[in-house]
């Protein structure tokens, strides 16, 4: 499915960015793992923490208001990575995993928002991950975001 998702890429001259927080670099990491990645990805940020989200240019009121779990934080990750590395489509991905968070106390476990944002047309998506494991949570959930994106190239 990666394969896929670079060919089409590379054919269309779209570049990507992405913004990851649950998946820890997973989504990035599927990408590069493809010949010819570093022809449309430009930058990807691994954004484990608030500070690092708010300095990556996600508003501190956004997170305070829905909190870092919320589809508003994963439109403003995928709207401010896509301006910083000036790629036609950002991702940004926010959730908990089998996680208990003491800076976040909002927020559904094992519920994961993701926006993509293609050229100027937002898409949100919510994850309900299926298994015990972060693991096996966070490779259905890469996969769920490729598929996503294959249907809107």
């Amino acid at each position: 499915m990666f394969k896929e998702i670079v060919d089409k890429l590379q054919k269309e001259n779209l570049t990507i960015a992405t913004m990851e927080s649950c998946t820890g670099g997973s989504l990035v990491n599927e990408i590069t793992n493809i010949e010819g990645a570093s022809n449309i990805l430009l930058f990807s940020a691994i954004t484990y923490s608030n500070e690092y989200k708010i300095k990556m240019g996600v508003n501190k009121k956004t997170i305070k208001k829905y909190s870092v779990y919320s589809i508003e934080t994963a439109r403003e990750m995928a709207k401010n990575i896509k301006i910083f590395a000036n790629a036609d489509i950002g991702i940004g991905v926010t959730g908990k995993l089998a996680k208990k968070d003491p800076q976040n106390a909002f927020g559904k476990d094992n519920q994961v928002f993701i926006n993509i944002l293609f050229q100027e047309n937002s898409y949100d998506f919510t994850f309900l991950a299926p298994y015990k494991t972060r693991l096996k949570n966070k490779k259905a959930l890469v996969n769920f975001i490729g598929k996503k994106l294959l249907e809107l190239l």
